[in-house]
């Protein structure tokens, strides 16, 4: 298995086995981190169909996704939507803070928590759930504590890697993907 942090493998798999909430930062993580803005004050974001669909595969098991973000950007609302993304906390300078709020309001324990981040605003975040993750270009601080690491980049289909990672541990991932390749799938487009 690629992707690890300092923990091998059996602890990883063990740790995704037992997500029933994947928590993700937007800005460096389901975007590359770059902001585009307009004259006008407009912003863009480009986020990757490949981490869409696999939001919406690990959805489709049951496991909840939630985003947090310290900006506030109604692009990230309109993806969260098409997502069927509930859990949204924007403009949120405690991160920790906010992942201790969703896992009570959702009834889930940190260790069956997941956070994935890219920068050390994240750390306190992802110090707090049973899987920490990092994309594979997090600032070092970031990479160094986490308990594994993405081969993709932040808005390059790290979001994808980590939730195959779930599925597969959760033994879900052959069902989604042969629903996809069927044309079953209640949860197609990403």
């Amino acid at each position: 298995m690629t992707g690890q942090g300092d923990a091998g493998a059996a602890e990883i798999m063990m740790a995704a086995k037992a997500v029933r909430l994947l928590l993700l930062d937007v800005d460096g993580v389901l975007t590359d981190g770059r902001l585009f803005l307009s004259d006008s004050g407009e912003e863009f974001k480009a986020f990757h169909s490949r981490d869409g669909h696999g939001i919406k595969m690990l959805m489709a098991t049951g496991v909840g996704v939630g985003l947090i973000t310290g900006r506030r950007s109604q692009v990230v609302q309109r993806r969260a939507d098409d997502l069927g993304i509930t859990l949204v906390v924007q403009g949120c300078h405690d991160k920790r803070a906010a992942v201790g709020r969703l896992l009570q309001e959702q009834g889930v324990a940190a260790p069956e928590a997941a956070f994935m981040g890219d920068d050390v605003i994240d750390l306190p975040a992802m110090e707090s759930v049973g899987l920490a993750v990092a994309v594979a270009d997090a600032h070092p601080l970031v990479r160094a504590r986490a308990r594994w690491v993405t081969e993709h980049n932040g808005g390059q289909g790290a979001v994808r890697e980590v939730c195959e990672l779930v599925m597969r541990a959760q033994g879900t991932l052959d069902g989604q993907l042969g629903c996809a390749y069927q044309g079953e799938c209640s949860w197609a487009g990403g």
